[in-house]
């Protein structure tokens, strides 16, 4: 094995895991979300904030919609 190795003729390529890669995002979720995705998280010997996103990557396979019904002023 070479102490050194001479990488200045190297091409460089794309990643191609690139489009793969996770965004790092600020969210504001409330305390009980927060607490009911880490006692799964911990059930599941994950953390928590894999399991958001495993949760929410199911939500847009199975093409899932939030129906919000916002209550009027009597």
């Amino acid at each position: 094995m070479k102490t050194e190795y001479d990488l200045s003729k190297m091409k460089s390529r794309k990643n191609p895991y690139a489009s793969k890669l996770k965004k790092p995002v600020t969210m504001r979720l409330s305390e009980d979300v927060v607490g009911y995705f880490k006692g799964m998280a911990s059930e599941a010997g994950v953390p928590y904030q894999s399991l958001i996103n495993l949760y929410l990557r199911d939500c847009v396979m199975q093409n899932r919609k939030v129906q919000i019904v916002w209550r009027g002023k009597p």
